[in-house]
């Protein structure tokens, strides 16, 4: 299970210095995400991809309950209510459900892939001043050694809590 660790750093030079300092402690370069006012050169900095950057995620959970469950009443309308001359199986609600979670789930994200990061509006004012936001995946166990690492090395950097999971697949 991984931990995110949200860090605001002033300027691009000590989220390098972090960034290695982490990557030091064994923390893999795709486990470090950085985010910064648009256009600013990050350098060797592993920027936030798409799946951190927008609502992505939570629109494709939300539009595959959703989904799931229109499907499941059409699918449980048209075993009940067939059209006429038409005779359905059960089954019939476990295809509908299975199609609608899927397109639901299709849909939402596309929507949501336009939407920024919901858990990241409260850096938005810091981003914008110009200051780098690095999210820092770590395996629960190295919570307390990164936070001390960061502490310890870098006084300029200002922690701003953890996320107590994170999807698999970002």
């Amino acid at each position: 299970m991984r931990r995110r660790l949200y860090f605001i750093l002033p300027d691009v030079a000590s989220a390098q210095q972090t960034m290695n300092d982490l990557l030091l402690a064994r923390i893999e370069e795709s486990h470090i995400h950085s985010l910064a006012r648009r256009g600013t050169p990050l350098e060797d900095l592993h920027e936030a991809n798409v799946l951190q950057k927008t609502d992505i995620v939570h629109g494709a959970e939300l539009g595959l309950i959703l989904g799931g469950t229109g499907g499941a009443a059409v699918g449980i309308l048209m075993v009940f209510a067939p059209p006429e001359g038409v005779t359905l199986q059960l089954v019939t609600v476990l295809i509908a459900t299975l199609l609608g979670a899927l397109v639901g789930a299709w849909i939402s994200s596309l929507v949501a892939s336009a939407v920024p990061n919901s858990k990241l509006q409260i850096f938005e004012k810091d981003i914008e001043e110009g200051k780098i936001l690095m999210m820092v995946d770590v395996p629960a166990r190295k919570v307390e050694q990164i936070y001390e690492l960061v502490e310890n090395r870098h006084p300029e950097a200002v922690p701003h809590g953890m996320e107590p999971t994170i999807p698999a697949f970002p």
